[in-house]
């Protein structure tokens, strides 16, 4: 048995403990000839695309739509422990270019490239270059994009301007710190909001890209844990100390959608997040800072760029009933029409980011992304998984480990990290705990031949 397959069994056994259970979850829709079932995560991007299902179904009466809208650390454990018991209980599954390669290599998702090529107008080559990239395994694709995106820092125009600060466009840590502290005002707004909710895909996304920029690594080339090295402990002192002095409330329970919901109602002056937020913040519906958001490069210390590379998929798991209809749905949820669909119906600011060059030439998205789609592009052309650090590492992934084990690694190191913020316990003994927890996996692979 392959080592990605043996830890993945062990991560099904632990998953299921924490979900008391591997049960399916709620649905929507009614019986039908064949019905196909979607575990998607609960993003405004995912909402959105429920909400426009019947457009889906109007034109394919022969299939019926089931979601199971989840949080992204339920959405992560009921996924995989369906996808690796080769359940078949979804025949749709949310997945990441963390887990599509890997997935790939198990056999536990199926190729989609023939089934691409034989759809007319779907057009693969317009996917973003890193985007498809990312989901591919030998040269074919195993998930398409839904929504792709990098990292950039979001401010409030209006209070820089009030504070007389002018938001440099490449901005260095050390200088939002500072602005943070200007601009932090409880009651009214925080300095920033900054994720400190436990999970690899929560507070661990951006923090690995301050760990990446202040010279820091899990592992040096010879998976010599390195997680107390000094350059992490000024990393996650860093980041730590600045949500604590100038975030938000309750900041170790609160990730993207919280973040996402604080910002967008005027309660914090900047946000250093992905760039597929632009959906939640420059919605006019329900954005109070809708007209007032500027955009800048992800910040940096050590490295010239600091962006993660991200995106949220949707696969066919090999143990579904009914994958030729799932692809009906694939296809239709990531094509160049959908993304229009978006537009005329839901706002352009809606729009799916990310996954389709095509999407930036449509005109009515081009006037409502100006201030920020060239900087998106350039987020995702920069991000570089392949060399995400200031020194060498035997691992790829930016703001993640793109190694089995890391979904499981993450998780325990990102709850000690959450601990510091919420003051348990200090960064130190956080980093003491989360640097054993790393030497385990780290000698797994040493003893490799």
């Amino acid at each position: 048995m392959r080592k990605s397959l043996r830890i993945y069994a062990s991560l099904v056994a632990v998953a299921c403990l924490a979900l008391s259970g591997c049960a399916g979850a709620g649905a929507l829709g009614s019986s039908a000839a064949k019905t196909v079932t979607i575990a998607m995560v609960s993003n405004p991007q995912m909402q959105d695309a429920i909400k426009l299902a019947s457009h889906f179904e109007e034109r394919h009466p022969g299939i019926d739509l089931k979601f199971v809208s989840l949080s992204e650390n339920e959405a992560r454990a009921k996924i995989t422990v369906s996808t690796a018991m080769q359940s078949g209980q979804f025949d749709v599954v949310m997945v990441s270019n963390y887990e599509t390669r890997m997935w790939a290599e198990n056999g536990w998702l199926r190729d989609l490239s023939g089934y691409a090529a034989n759809t007319p107008g779907y057009d693969v080559g317009d996917f973003v270059p890193s985007i498809r990239e990312s989901l591919s395994y030998r040269g074919d694709m195993y998930s398409m994009p839904f929504y792709g995106e990098s990292s950039f820092l979001m401010y409030r125009k209006d209070l820089f301007r009030k504070a007389g600060i002018t938001m440099p466009e490449h901005p260095t840590w050390q200088q939002i710190t500072s602005y943070a502290k200007k601009l932090h005002e409880p009651g009214n707004h925080v300095g920033i909001c900054l994720r400190g909710k436990p999970g690899w895909g929560e507070v661990l996304a951006p923090l690995d890209t301050v760990i990446n920029t202040f010279g820091g690594r899990w592992y040096d080339e010879n998976w010599n844990a390195r997680l107390d090295s000094p350059a992490v402990k000024r990393a996650v002192g860093f980041y730590v100390n600045l949500v604590r002095k100038y975030g938000e409330p309750s900041a170790a329970t609160t990730g993207f959608a919280e973040c996402g919901t604080q910002f967008s109602q005027g309660n914090a002056a900047m946000w250093y997040d992905a760039t597929s937020a632009v959906s939640i913040v420059e919605n006019p519906k329900s954005s109070r800072v809708a007209d007032e958001v500027g955009y800048v490069a992800a910040p940096t210390v050590k490295t010239e760029h600091s962006n993660w590379l991200y995106t949220w998929s949707l696969g066919i798991p090999t143990a579904s009933d009914n994958p030729d209809a799932a692809w009906e749905f694939i296809s239709w949820v990531t094509s160049k029409d959908y993304i229009k669909l978006v537009g005329r119906k839901l706002g352009w600011s809606r729009v799916p980011p990310g996954s389709r060059m095509s999407t930036y030439e449509i005109p009515q998205y081009r006037k409502v992304s100006e201030d920020y789609a060239a900087l998106t592009l350039q987020a995702l052309r920069r991000a570089d998984p392949e060399n995400p650090t200031v020194k060498p590492v035997p691992y790829s992934g930016a703001q993640f480990l793109q190694i089995p084990e890391f979904q499981d690694l993450g998780t325990r190191v990102s709850q000690q990290i959450s601990a510091a913020i919420a003051g348990k316990k200090s960064v130190a003994a956080a980093l003491e705990q989360a640097q054993q927890y790393a030497e385990a996996v780290g000698k797994t692979y040493q003893e490799q031949p």
